[in-house]
């Protein structure tokens, strides 16, 4: 008897490469699996070559884009209805959205959505009375969501987005875990630190505050760069390291901003980094002064390379922080508790050896890859069998 047919679908191919990795080759031993998303074609080939999986470009967009919308959901429900799937498992709001109905009216017996963040938290009047309506449209196609935070889960329920019933977390939350094995410190010698932290012009000396993730309004950057040049003021030997794209397009940053990344020597912007284990291994703590997320990835990658973190009070980063133990939790939108907060690092160094010293053990712990792996595995086949389908 031939596995079962399983079709993961994100808006962009990046989150198939990077949010999702090595999920698919796992999957791929049980199932017969199908990865869909945008463009490029390169990206996305890409994807199917590493994982090993058939894959499918749907030319999907992550604005609202109505005309466009109703294409590929007519693409989508073609692929269904040719491919026979028995499961639809989305990523990413806008796959979500068109995945789901297409699934629906394709008949497809088992449609998941994995919710990873509510950008829609930000919006406000028509916008967001718009998105909400969306959103509920996702969840009434779906048969099962899974949030990816127990605090998205508290938000989806106080929102009345779908019935307690149709959500679940999984393990400890995240939508992929992460590979202890691949982020170690031990990987990276004293002598290599010396060496690249010359190369991208950090002084050895200077204690380094690191920012991995998209450098947009949303992620509190303007906030960040902001106290971070007050700070250089009463604080010396220190660097602030931002390694990320913008997204002018999207979540501009502030002009006034934009001008102090690159006026000042002591802030280095790497852009977007296929790997960002050196930048770890080479900075003393994580600055994520997030306003909304998900699940967040980069905390969980810092803790595995041994940095302490400053995050937001938010869902997610709450959960992956305990404040005091590997690291320290602070109010949203709050330059002075980020200011407050980075001089406790720099000041209190029994603290901040106490937090990087608990950092890897909490999250390996909780957060190892392949048993979240085998939990979403094991979700599957339940769902199969409860839905009568023979495997």
């Amino acid at each position: 008897m031939p596995n079962p047919k399983l079709i993961r679908i994100t808006t962009v191919p990046l989150s198939l490469q990077f949010l999702l990795k090595g999920q698919l080759a796992f999957m791929q031993q049980h199932f017969e699996v199908v990865a869909v998303s945008s463009g490029p074609q390169s990206e996305l080939d890409e994807v199917g070559q590493r994982e090993g999986v058939n894959t499918v470009l749907v030319p999907m967009t992550r604005a609202i884009t109505p005309f466009q919308d109703l294409k590929v959901l007519w693409q989508l429900y073609r692929l269904f209805k040719k491919e026979q799937p028995h499961i639809i498992h989305t990523h990413t709001p806008k796959a979500g959205t068109v995945g789901m109905l297409a699934a629906w009216l394709a008949g497809v017996p088992l449609r998941f959505h994995t919710v990873a963040g509510l950008p829609l938290l930000e919006a406000v009047g028509t916008k967001r009375k718009l998105l909400n309506f969306v959103e509920k449209l996702t969840y009434r196609f779906s048969t099962s969501i899974y949030p990816n935070s127990k605090g998205l889960y508290e938000i989806i329920i106080s929102e009345k987005y779908t019935k307690p019933e149709k959500l679940k977390v999984m393990g400890h939350g995240s939508s992929n875990g992460i590979d202890t094995g691949y982020f170690d410190p031990e990987k990276y010698s004293g002598i290599f630190k010396e060496e690249f932290k010359n190369e991208i012009g950090i002084p050895s000396k200077n204690f380094v505050f690191l920012f991995v993730g998209r450098l947009v309004k949303d992620k509190g950057i303007n906030e960040l760069v902001a106290v971070f040049i007050e700070f250089l003021k009463k604080h010396h030997n220190v660097s602030l390291l931002l390694v990320g794209p913008t997204e002018d397009n999207l979540d501009p940053l502030e002009e006034t901003t934009k001008q102090q990344i690159y006026e000042n020597p002591n802030i280095i912007t790497t852009g977007f980094q296929n790997d960002v284990r050196p930048y770890f291994a080479i900075s003393d703590c994580l600055v994520f002064p997030s306003y909304r997320e998900g699940f967040p990835n980069v905390p969980l990658q810092a803790g595995a390379m041994g940095l302490p973190s400053i995050v937001t009070n938010i869902n997610g980063c709450n959960e992956i922080v305990k404040h005091g133990h590997n690291g320290l939790i602070i109010p949203p939108k709050n330059a002075k508790a980020i200011e407050e907060a980075m001089v406790r690092m720099i000041k209190e160094k029994a603290l901040t050896k106490k937090l990087a010293s608990n950092a890897r053990e909490s999250i390996v712990s909780r957060f190892d890859q392949l048993t979240l792996w085998k939990l979403i595995k094991e979700e599957y086949d339940t769902q199969l069998r409860a839905a009568g389908i023979n495997f």
